[in-house]
């Protein structure tokens, strides 16, 4: 996986994840929505047969989409590690 950095200022990140599908785009949207400071967040497949989907955030007056898009994805890698514990604890049982 990789990740192209198409825009970049103070408000707005646009960012390509050659590579990438909707599951993980879709979660990383849902997650930055989250932050209040999102002026608008979402995601774009441009071509289905080319997987590089496009996702773009604009924040509020005073705050960074870096920022945002970094706590986004680790609230979803702590969402998958505690799904995944509690996964094998019901298959456990």
């Amino acid at each position: 996986m990789k990740i192209n950095i198409l825009k970049k200022n103070e408000h707005e990140l646009k960012i390509e994840i050659e590579g990438a599908d909707h599951g993980i785009c879709n979660l990383l949207q849902k997650k930055i929505l989250l932050d209040e400071n999102v002026d608008l967040a979402g995601y774009d497949v441009p071509h289905p047969l080319a997987s590089n989907p496009i996702i773009y955030v604009r924040m509020k007056e005073g705050f960074k989409p870096q920022d945002t898009l970094i706590v986004a994805a680790k609230k979803a890698i702590a969402d998958n590690e505690e799904f995944s514990k509690e996964l094998k604890k019901a298959l456990k049982a």
